[in-house]
């Protein structure tokens, strides 16, 4: 076998300088059986230099000659990211694709060509090139031609690593690949064919990544009167699982920016939303839900959004899976409701009133093995007492249990999160520090705040808040007491003179309030 192979070798190295087509043929026959017989043998062919002729051969005009030289590439190549790495800086890309337009009647060297952009285009390295030729209206075009599914399946195996590049995903659209997606679905989606319940998932599945783009994504919006973002919107009713998750997921896609956000809610897309999330409700889809409710949540950013799609029951809807015991499905449940009450003060205290949302968001702040549900619950229990800035709201969640979760919030390794929950403190500290007393002392509170003050890695904003905070919690005889038994002043003094003026200008009063109560 290793003769065999030594043989090809020496063959196809005499031959590739100075040969026949019949020769070549001969040699790379020789070598594709070597590497038939025995898949190890592909490191003697590597070390003997044979890549670059291989390469080389790329460009002869005889069509059995290129097959064989790729079908060795791609023996030899076969499952090594170093090797394939090594075709793309050879410029491998370029030539393959070139082929493909000329050779596109050879079925035989299409599918060569074909299996050769499958394996290539997993790796990262070769989008870049391939964003620089014209496989996307190459493959578009072939595209077009097929009928049968196994030659479908194997060309969006290549579109789909490729677009997740954004540069291909734009080339992808403009070449009209959109179209042949929706003509697709069109065909596929009443059929229970297997075959075509695959093509419709691939189909549908590839629409979505392509709205990924952010370019790809407004072409395809078109200011919301776009023909491609009005046969989406028509997914979101249909009695298919599969085209009701692609519609939500391509509404929360087409959602990415403010603009396109206003025009959806004011057109009407919020309502059909909530008609997908009432179909799922009880046993409901999970994918499906999830993609509904990141559509929502998106939605819900702009703050002329907001009061919108409350009025339109958006909250009301969400809460209907507070049951829900997916993580996926609360991470995004609270970060809807998050955004819908954001500066929404009557919504807040509405939510914080609801003392089976609160006790669930306190459940679910203890969930350490899904750190995003947890940090949601938290980050939305701050945001019922910021945005609400209410008593009744207050004594809701010291009632629930929820004072420890933002106390140990302000510990947070994100900045934004331990300001949340500072500010939601001291609100707390201001409004209702006699119910809360207790929990905060228990939480041991002042110590942390000790902590953050003394630490010279804490954010500004966090010291400041830190001591605002100190301010508020003197105002009870117990926390006063923890407060000047561990040495606040001499922490304090020395932010007097911090960079941050508002810091230094905080840490002057904080520092006369603290003597005057001494």
């Amino acid at each position: 076998m290793a003769d065999n192979l030594s043989d090809a070798l020496k063959k196809l190295q005499i031959t590739t300088t100075d040969s026949t087509e019949d020769s070549l043929e001969g040699c790379l026959d020789c070598l594709l059986q070597a590497l038939a017989q025995n898949k190890f043998m592909r490191n003697p062919c590597v070390d003997a230099g044979l890549i670059p002729p291989l390469v080389q051969l790329l460009n002869c005009k005889d069509q059995e000659v290129l097959l064989q030289t790729g079908r060795a590439l791609g023996n030899i190549c076969y499952d090594s990211h170093t090797l394939q790495s090594q075709l793309i800086n050879m410029g491998v890309i370029p030539t393959l694709v070139k082929l493909l337009g000329i050779h596109c009647q050879n079925a035989a060297l299409t599918e060569m060509c074909l299996v050769a952009f499958g394996n290539l285009a997993e790796l990262e390295s070769s989008k870049e090139q391939f964003a620089y030729t014209n496989i996307a209206e190459e493959l578009v075009k072939l595209f077009k031609k097929q009928i049968e599914h196994d030659k479908k399946e194997m060309i969006f195996e290549v579109l789909a690593p490729l677009a997740e590049n954004d540069v291909i995903k734009l080339q992808l659209v403009e070449a009209g690949l959109v179209e042949c997606l929706l003509e697709i679905v069109q065909k596929t989606v009443d059929s229970d064919k297997e075959d075509d319940i695959a093509e419709l998932k691939t189909a549908s599945d590839l629409m979505v990544l392509l709205l990924l783009g952010d370019e790809s994504m407004q072409k395809l919006f078109e200011g919301g009167k776009g023909s491609v973002f009005q046969r989406v919107l028509s997914w979101i009713p249909s009695n298919s699982h599969q085209l009701q998750l692609a519609g939500a997921l391509a509404i929360a896609n087409f959602a990415r920016n403010d603009g396109n956000c206003i025009h959806m809610v004011d057109n009407g897309i919020v309502q059909k939303l909530m008609d997908l999330l009432d179909r799922h409700v009880e046993d409901g889809n999970v994918t499906v839900q999830h993609a509904a409710l990141s559509a929502l949540r998106n939605l819900a950013i702009p703050v002329v959004n907001k009061a919108k799609m409350l009025s339109a029951g958006v909250a009301e809807a969400v809460l209907k899976f507070l049951r829900s015991e997916m993580p996926p499905v609360q991470f995004k449940l609270l970060g809807t409701l998050r955004m819908l009450i954001d500066a929404q003060a009557e919504a807040a205290e509405q939510l914080g009133k609801n003392v089976k949302l609160v006790e669930r968001l306190v459940e679910w702040c203890e969930a350490k093995d899904h750190a995003g549900v947890m940090g949601e619950s938290n980050r939305l229990l701050s945001a019922l007492i910021r945005h609400s800035k209410s008593k009744d709201v207050i004594r809701t969640i010291v009632q629930s249990g929820g004072i420890k979760h933002l106390v140990t919030m302000a510990t947070s390794e994100h900045v934004i999160m331990q300001n949340e929950a500072l500010v939601a403190l001291a609100l707390i500290a201001a409004l209702e520090l006699v119910t809360a007393e207790k929990d905060l002392e228990n939480a041991q509170l002042v110590q942390i705040l000790h902590r953050l003050l003394s630490d010279d890695r804490s954010a500004p904003e966090i010291k400041y808040n830190s001591m605002v905070l100190i301010c508020a919690l003197i105002g009870s005889e117990s926390l006063q007491k923890e407060v000047q038994s561990m040495a606040f002043l001499e922490v304090v003094s020395k932010l007097r003179s911090h960079e941050n003026k508002t810091v230094a200008q905080q840490a002057s009063l904080t520092e006369q309030r603290l003597a005057v109560e001494s």
